[in-house]
């Protein structure tokens, strides 16, 4: 029955299912891992980078985070060119909403924008869903820190810690024993969730060893200064092998016990 209505986008089956955008959340589930986790004071991004091959020259610039904004940035899990037809948008958006209001977009704003986008490729035929969720995290003034998902659908939602791509729901299982605001009364710092966030991706990464070369780790926070703008930093292979070894250390210590 399935076979007669998943070649449109357009068409409901008879269970009122769009058999197209269904597929291209499956093709994200196999996508490299991503994590975002929401601190007191800042944000974290964790992604698996997959290496294809030891022949490809290194990227200059990061292939899953990617700055949209002085004060938002997304990861990225999904088919990559898909991905820059929709950070264009974003980019496109927030300098359009900053040069109109001479004032950052709201968060929600932006996220709405890039999903409204999304939704109109699962309405209109001859068209196909784009095949990439992503993360965005960000700040403004009303509402602090945010995290938002978006999967090709169109539908978001804003979260205090998630994972998605390959193993989604094994990491999210680990967030929901670890991550607990509500039990300490605040939001954990960076320094913790950049910890708890390379555990989650150990999880989901199959038992592969892991190394700074594999994961890609990025913090967003604000300066002390008084502009207080918001800091984009992906830590070096150094920092990030730091923290992976602090995980191996705590996992050890707690296996000794």
């Amino acid at each position: 029955m399935a076979r007669r209505y998943d070649s449109s986008t357009t068409t409901f089956s008879p269970e009122g299912r769009l058999h197209q955008v269904e597929y291209a959340i499956e093709a994200i589930n196999n996508a490299g891992t991503c994590v975002g986790i929401l601190a007191k004071d800042g944000i974290v991004l964790a992604s698996e980078r997959q290496l294809t091959s030891g022949l490809l020259a290194p990227a200059k610039t990061s292939e899953k985070t990617y700055k949209l904004s002085q004060h938002s940035t997304c990861c990225v899990a999904g088919l990559t060119a898909d991905a820059n037809i929709l950070i264009d948008q974003a980019r496109l958006r927030a300098g359009r909403y900053e040069y109109q209001y001479q004032e950052p977009i709201p968060m929600e704003q932006l996220v709405e924008h890039v999903c409204n986008y999304k939704q109109a490729y699962t309405q209109y035929g001859g068209l196909r869903p784009f095949g990439v969720s992503f993360l965005f995290a960000g700040y403004d003034q009303h509402y602090g820190f945010q995290l938002y998902q978006t999967d090709p659908s169109g539908n978001y939602s804003g979260w205090k810690a998630t994972v998605i791509g390959s193993n989604n729901q094994a990491g999210k299982s680990l967030l929901k024993t670890e991550y607990d605001p509500e039990s300490t009364g605040e939001l954990p710092s960076v320094e913790v969730a950049l910890r708890l966030a390379v555990k989650v991706l150990n999880k989901t990464m199959d038992g592969t060893a892991a190394s700074s070369e594999k994961m890609e780790l990025f913090v967003m926070s604000r300066e002390d200064t008084e502009e207080k703008l918001c800091v984009h930093r992906i830590l070096t292979n150094d920092e990030a092998q730091k923290v992976i070894d602090e995980v191996e250390a705590e996992g050890a210590g707690a296996g000794d016990s």
